[in-house]
């Protein structure tokens, strides 16, 4: 009896170590991949125009990493990814700039493509930036691989997200403002000009309250406003056909003083408690 039971469990034991051999062969193992290597139509200085946004002004080629497992290379999307900053940030800054390419193996950018990324990065217009490329492709979001950087210096171009004030004056109205809803706000009520695209003043914020900004006296359009209490998107309407006026800003959730900034160039309106 003794002898059957130790040839049942021995027979018992081996199927389990076969089965668990049989697993261990089965399982998928990802064995790495090659850093793609990436080139460019041209590494030459650039000086990006408004006259050429529609050329292109330069295009990407890479090579595919070759995502390998132990059944072979992946069949899985590789996506990749454009990364742009400035040189020496290492692709760490806050106003990094990323360009998605799907499954393509290569990317063209126009000038006016180009030029917004730079305006994104904060690049100031008419000046030579050096600037810095590469390649980041991921399989479903992991394993990411680097490629090699390309380094170019160029000069971009002013361009904005949003129109400008025509008058280039700008004044903040609404019942959160001393004025009440008027489109003639007192000099009281004017913005400081920083420069061409940006404009900043300082008011006094009560909670439950709403205000816009305008850009010429008498007049409701140009109108400028957003959706945020603390900051976002400039809306605008021009007085354009087809345009309706933005949504009216909100004033904070907490009394007191605070500076409002509009940046025309990146689009974005912050407002900042003093």
């Amino acid at each position: 009896m003794k002898n059957i039971v130790k040839l049942l469990f021995g027979s018992v034991f081996m199927a389990a170590m076969f089965s668990s051999c049989v697993k261990d062969e089965n399982k998928n193992f990802f064995e790495g991949g090659t850093n793609p290597v990436l080139s460019a139509s041209s590494t030459s200085a650039m000086v990006l125009t408004g006259a050429n946004s529609s050329n292109q002004a330069i295009a990407f080629n890479w090579t595919n990493p070759g995502y390998r497992f132990t059944t072979g290379t992946s069949s899985q999307d590789v996506s990749y990814i454009l990364q742009v900053d400035t040189t020496g940030a290492n692709f760490t800054s806050p106003d990094k700039q990323e360009v998605s390419s799907a499954r393509d193996l290569s990317l063209s950018l126009t000038v006016k493509e180009l030029n917004t990324i730079l305006t994104k990065l904060n690049m100031l217009e008419d000046i030579n930036h050096n600037i810095e490329f590469r390649i980041k492709s991921s399989l479903n979001n992991a394993v990411p691989l680097y490629s090699n950087v390309i380094k170019i210096v160029i000069k971009p171009y002013l361009d904005v997200a949003v129109p400008i004030p025509p008058t280039s004056e700008l004044f903040i109205t609404g019942d959160g403002t001393p004025s009440g809803w008027t489109n003639n706000p007192p000099n009281t009520q004017k913005f400081t000009k920083i420069s061409n695209t940006e404009y900043s003043v300082t008011m006094n914020f009560t909670p439950g309250l709403f205000y816009k900004f305008l850009s010429t006296l008498n007049q409701w359009q140009p109108q400028y406003g957003g959706s945020s209490a603390t900051g976002g998107d400039i809306g605008f309407n021009m007085g354009l056909p087809g345009q309706s006026d933005p949504a009216a800003i909100p004033t904070p959730a907490v009394s007191g003083s605070y500076k409002v900034t509009v940046n025309f160039k990146t689009g974005k309106y912050t407002v900042v408690k003093l």
